[in-house]
């Protein structure tokens, strides 16, 4: 007896889904499962095969390094609140820039956004030779007449330096999804909106701001999780330094857990970095649905 037609067309939906079906669940279902796990025993990567149930042990063992921890979530939340409003508004910058076709368009959109198509470390890379003692922006200081100056040597600079450097890095992903949120506003609107007599600034704030309002909610979200999981900037740039300054919540778990090998204790820091960021995106969520 054959299958009906609507369950042929559901196998062979599955089947095209398979791949990747499969790879979500080998590399994301199955680490998450054993994170969860490893967050409750004493594992230590150089002895996979001695690994021991203790508990809450590993949380209390998180409270008793209380300055420690703190430092690191502050870090991760002062990048996150000096990249995000940088990048968005850079980002609805080279939109609104770009929106209308004039000559080049095409160059500046590729322009803006080639920095996106970089590995971060490159990217890194890149900006720790800019910012060297003898790199291009302190020999331009000197050429002005000033001092060199020690960008990530510094705990007042080091972090701003990697805040301005990922937002550069990562605003024309943000750009490209802000043009098509633009592309979709009704002209008819600021043809509207010019007949009342509103000048330009009027019709950024009262038409393409609310037009904009669901985009913005999305690349709102993204921006802030990306801004969460900073690692490789200060990873390569300034090794978490100095003093401690640039190291983020997602370098802490990676330096516990494949540095120090103590792979139960960033399972449990990795579980709370987790429902932080969780809780984080329901509150923009249902701060932006109640405005809405």
């Amino acid at each position: 007896m054959g299958f009906s037609r609507k369950t042929r067309d559901a196998l062979m939906g599955y089947a095209f889904l398979s791949p990747a079906l499969i790879m979500i669940y080998i590399f994301a279902i199955i680490p998450i499962l054993l994170s969860l796990f490893y967050a409750f025993t004493d594992y230590y990567l150089l002895w996979p095969d001695d690994i021991h149930w203790i508990g809450f042990d590993n949380f209390r063992y998180m409270m008793e390094r209380g300055d420690e921890v703190r430092q690191v979530i502050w870090n991760t939340i002062r990048f996150a609140l000096m990249v995000i409003p940088l990048q968005l508004g850079t980002a609805l910058g080279l939109a609104l820039l770009i929106a209308k076709p004039r000559k080049l368009t095409l160059f500046y959109r590729i322009a803006f956004f080639s920095p996106v198509v970089l590995s971060l470390v490159v990217v890194s890379i890149l900006g720790l030779q800019l910012v060297a003692p003898e790199g291009l922006i302190n020999s331009m200081i000197v050429q002005f007449g000033g001092s060199p100056v020690d960008f990530l040597g510094n705990t007042r600079t080091a972090m701003l330096t990697i805040v301005v450097l990922s937002a550069w890095q990562g605003a024309g992903f943000q750009m490209l999804i802000l043009l098509a949120g633009l592309q979709n506003i009704n002209t008819a609107l600021y043809e509207a909106a010019e007949m009342d007599g509103a000048n330009r600034f009027k019709q950024f704030l009262h038409v393409t701001l609310p037009g904009l309002r669901p985009t913005m909610t999305f690349v709102l979200i993204i921006t802030t999780i990306g801004a969460l999981k900073l690692m490789v900037q200060p990873m390569v740039m300034t090794g978490g330094g100095p003093l401690g300054s640039t190291r983020t919540i997602v370098l802490y778990i990676y330096q516990e857990g494949f540095v120090k090998r103590d792979v139960g204790y960033a399972s449990a820091v990795a579980l709370i970095f987790t429902i932080f960021v969780g809780a984080i995106t329901l509150i923009q969520r249902r701060l932006m649905r109640e405005e809405d």
